[in-house]
């Protein structure tokens, strides 16, 4: 049995321009006719959250939520994209959070755990590049103050 887990291809994957733009359009449409379905929200609200673009990743999340909170019947499956689209904006804890949930509710769902490994190591990777820029301004500090120090020696 492999120990490998699929990928969570929606964290790199985003819809083409034209696919997403039928699924806005199918959305505006309903919009203006004043009766939104449920799935036509939920389709673009998918679309945006796959997104490289952070608006439109944040306008996803908010449909999601809309979705989440009014539909009890669609929340299991409004956790995974809740959790990708946090994890997309850079909100890992809010995505850990989402993605929990789903874990709690489906622990076998190998996409959820493909995107909890995803965001345990972004969350590893930035505290180690905060760790340098720390370390970094810390050894800065030293020098400067060396040099202080020193001037004020010589006089």
């Amino acid at each position: 049995m492999p120990t490998e887990l699929p990928y969570a291809a929606d964290a790199e994957e985003s819809l083409s321009y034209d696919e997403l733009e039928v699924l806005r359009l199918q959305y505006q449409k309903e919009l203006a006719q004043s009766h939104v379905t449920v799935q036509t929200k939920f389709n673009y609200a998918w679309g945006l959250v796959k997104s490289p673009q952070r608006e439109h990743q944040v306008e996803g999340v908010r449909l999601l939520q809309e979705i989440y909170r009014a539909e009890p019947t669609r929340r299991r499956e409004c956790l995974y994209y809740l959790a990708l689209g946090h994890y997309k904006m850079g909100n890992y804890e809010e995505a850990r959070r989402f993605n929990a949930l789903l874990l709690d509710k489906e622990p076998s769902n190998l996409q959820a755990q493909s995107l909890a490994t995803l965001i345990d190591k972004r969350v590893t990777q930035e505290g180690y590049i905060g760790m340098a820029i720390v370390g970094g301004v810390a050894a800065l500090s030293t020098l400067a103050l060396a040099a202080i120090i020193r001037r004020a020696s010589r006089k």
